[in-house]
């Protein structure tokens, strides 16, 4: 079977799901696609650019739900947690791509085209649509990094320090299997409410301005 990007990007996504990032050569990927690791070159110039080219498939994938009638708190909390799912299919090169590549999300992903038009259906003036955006991009990143990496279950589980009363010893309060969905859910919460207040307080100040 003739070699093609696509098949090369395949092959590598199955690899780094099954041993991760760092394990992934040219070489283990030519052995399995049964072909001569310097045929690859033909297609590819390096690991590298496999690695951008397997990010880019699999981001062309993001799929989520429309609700063009919905609330915009509902929309983006949809599109949040479908990206979520999304990275929770590939973990280990979402992990990867999330921390090395900054250029993973591009303007025409599904994903970056849903929420900016989310967004700026929220009332957030045109000028200011991409920033909104990107910050929304980096807490929900940021979170899934954490989940991914294992940070967030490790903070979760952290003791707060001097909780005690009456010269008791500090109660311990660690969950030991912290509800991560739970925990998405409360982050989404809180963007949202911050996005509803910024919105409020332009709404303020146009009023007071007239």
């Amino acid at each position: 079977m003739p070699l093609t990007e696509a098949g090369i990007y395949a092959a590598a996504l199955r690899l780094i799901d099954e041993d991760g990032v760092e394990a992934l050569t040219m070489r283990k990927l030519a052995t399995e696609l049964d072909a001569n690791p310097m045929s690859l070159y033909h297609h590819v110039p390096n690991r590298e650019a496999v690695l951008r080219g397997v990010a880019k498939t699999v981001g062309s994938q993001f799929r989520t739900v429309t609700l063009q009638d919905a609330p915009w708190q509902e929309r983006i909390r949809l599109l949040a947690t479908d990206f979520r799912t999304l990275a929770h299919r590939h973990p280990k090169l979402m992990a990867y791509s999330f921390s090395h590549q900054p250029d993973f999300i591009q303007s025409d992903d599904p994903f970056w085209s849903a929420l900016t038009a989310i967004v700026a259906a929220t009332g957030v003036p045109r000028s200011d649509v991409s920033e909104a955006a990107a910050l929304i991009v980096a807490v929900v990143v940021g979170v899934l990094t954490a989940e991914l990496n294992g940070s967030l279950h490790q903070w979760a589980n952290l003791k707060p320090p001097g909780l005690a009363a009456d010269g008791d010893e500090p109660v311990d309060v660690r969950p030991a299997d912290p509800d991560q969905d739970r925990m998405f859910r409360l982050v989404m919460d809180t963007l949202i409410a911050g996005l509803e207040s910024r919105l409020a307080a332009d709404r303020d100040g146009q009023g007071a301005g007239r």
